[in-house]
């Protein structure tokens, strides 16, 4: 038995990509024969609302989606609430809401008569287990390294990284692992910056500067070895010396478990003196790959060096 739609939706948060994701899936619940209509609720009129939400003469099943509904003004929010208490027959209505605005105090009025859909920003620290889920959407159930290694390669973009699994679902078959996410967003593994940063952190300095020259010549960014090695060397600062649960060490910083563990077992072989002279040594290489001194790539070079020589 197919279960009914509800006619009053609440999407209700201030991620876009979450957001329009959540209102495409309704949009497709309806089916593909509903005519759908978008207003945007600041720039329309408590009578356009009227009318858009309207029965219909022919009873066809329609999809009102209101976007921006925090903008709104009181007498069309007002109108909106009223369709939404006794919608018309064959409508689903979607309301969008950042949960702000003006009109902030409505929200808990449609929350009662609508199902929600909670489309909040992601914390920095929910983003794994949202990559994890992201997956299990596709199908595929990954190891922790392998996730941790996409948000290293993609960045912290819902969007860019929903697009991320979907790719690389379909092309490995969902046999993913930590070589096929880094062969498929660096096309050479083995040079990209944060493999050189891994290499420099742990002290093989002879590998790290053989990937970073090899990067370098493939026209990897300076910039991007950089940031990368500046990642690394901040983790291994805010982990130099502490001791405790991994799980609860990474819920205080907002890092995953996984590479709280992991950079917990390098950041050992460090000394305090070490961590801060790296530090130093990053936030100078910073400054001159951005054009605050002289070749950007023999700096990378003699930084990712040095590194290797505190670790």
């Amino acid at each position: 038995m197919v279960a009914m739609l509800n006619p009053v939706h609440l999407v209700l948060g201030d991620d876009e990509f979450l957001a329009e994701r959540a209102t495409k899936e309704i949009i497709a619940q309806a089916g593909p024969e509903a005519e759908v209509t978008t207003l945007r609720a600041s720039e329309v009129t408590e009578g356009e609302i009227a009318m858009a939400t309207s029965p219909s003469l022919f009873a066809e099943d329609r999809v009102v989606v209101v976007e921006r509904t925090e903008l709104a003004g009181k007498e069309p929010t007002e109108t909106l609430l009223a369709a939404c208490v006794d919608p018309a027959p064959g409508m689903t209505l979607v309301i969008k809401h950042s949960g702000g605005g003006r009109q902030k105090s409505y929200v808990a009025k449609f929350q009662k008569i609508a199902e929600v859909h909670r489309v909040d920003a992601l914390k920095d620290r929910d983003r794994h287990a949202w990559v994890s889920a992201e997956f299990r959407r596709h199908g595929a159930r990954p190891t922790p390294d392998v996730v941790a290694a996409l948000l290293e390669s993609v960045g912290s973009d819902l969007r860019e990284l929903a697009s991320a699994v979907s790719q690389l679902v379909a092309d490995t078959e969902g046999e993913i692992t930590v070589a096929a996410v880094r062969d498929y967003y660096t096309g050479v593994a083995e040079v990209a910056g944060f493999d050189i940063a891994d290499q420099a952190v742990l002290g093989r300095a002879d590998r790290a500067l053989a990937s970073c020259r090899r990067a370098l010549q493939l026209g990897t960014s300076p910039v991007a070895i950089a940031a990368a090695l500046a990642h690394k060397v901040g983790d291994i600062a805010r982990l130099q010396g502490v001791r405790g649960n991994p799980d609860q060490l990474a819920r205080e910083l907002g890092m995953h478990p996984f590479v709280a563990k992991k950079t917990m077992q390098v950041a050992r072989q460090w000394t305090p003196a070490a961590v801060t002279e790296a530090v130093i040594i990053v936030a100078d290489l910073d400054a001159e790959v951005k054009g605050q001194g002289g070749d950007p790539d023999f700096a990378v070079e003699d930084a990712v060096r040095r590194i290797a020589e505190l670790a």
